[in-house]
């Protein structure tokens, strides 16, 4: 089904008739099923959809942390499934960013140093990389706190420098799975409203799956994934795109 997005200009990330299945015995589970979907620079997209629904397989193949059986994935307009491993490594590293349901915090580090650490990994030096690290913290309203460990931080502070470090390397493409899932509602609003702004101010392109159907309400469009098809979900007053 097309989900094409109303956005202009060429996405950044294109999913087109992606397929996935996985054999349970005698059984084929059909995943996806000729999945379509753009994601353009600046964009919200919220993907939501019952547990089993595949969800998450959407998401790393989009991801490039799984190969689908059928289709083609592409990152500006290159096909990511003809790269070697090795490129798409690359590609991973520097194009795409990650926040899971566990932020994955190095707790030795402060929270500088864990948004820095990325960056460093890929080059850059201590100093800028710092730099970045503040500025992004800054934004996420923690530059206040950016001295302190994650266990000196709350779980909502935790996420936040999670969504930070997902930027760091400036991603044309940010994957989130469930980024709010371990937090209480008030708080859940605070970071989706950080990762909303960021992403915005950033140009990044945001896929978000979600079981809070509340959170949805940040997002430009909503897409339910159901029986391994993909669908636009009916905004308030009929916008559907």
């Amino acid at each position: 089904m097309e989900t094409a997005s109303a956005s202009s200009g060429s996405p950044v990330l294109s999913l087109q008739k992606v397929g996935r299945h996985y054999k349970s015995g005698d059984r084929t589970l059909n995943v996806l099923r000729g999945v379509d979907l753009d994601l353009h620079a600046g964009e919200m997209t919220g993907l939501i959809g019952p547990s089993g629904s595949g969800k998450s397989t959407l998401l790393h193949v989009a991801g490039l942390l799984e190969q689908p059986d059928s289709g083609s994935v592409f990152i500006n307009g290159k096909d990511a499934l003809k790269m070697s491993d090795r490129d798409r490594t690359v590609v991973r590293r520097l194009q795409l960013g990650f926040v899971y349901q566990f932020h994955h915090l190095l707790p030795e580090l402060n929270a500088v140093d864990n948004v820095a650490a990325p960056l460093m990994i890929n080059g850059m030096s201590r100093g800028k990389a710092r730099k970045r690290a503040q500025e992004l913290l800054r934004m996420m309203g923690l530059n206040e706190r950016d001295h302190h460990r994650p266990g000196q931080l709350s779980g909502g502070e935790q996420q936040r420098v999670a969504i930070a470090r997902s930027l760091a390397n400036r991603p044309k493409v940010l994957i989130a799975d469930e980024p709010t899932g371990n937090l209480d509602p008030n708080t859940s609003r605070v970071v989706f409203q950080n990762l909303f702004d960021i992403a915005r101010q950033e140009g990044v392109a945001v896929l978000v799956a979600t079981h809070n159907v509340e959170l949805t309400t940040y997002m430009d469009r909503v897409l339910s994934l159901h029986e391994g098809l993909l669908a636009p979900v009916p905004r308030a007053g009929g916008d559907s795109a």
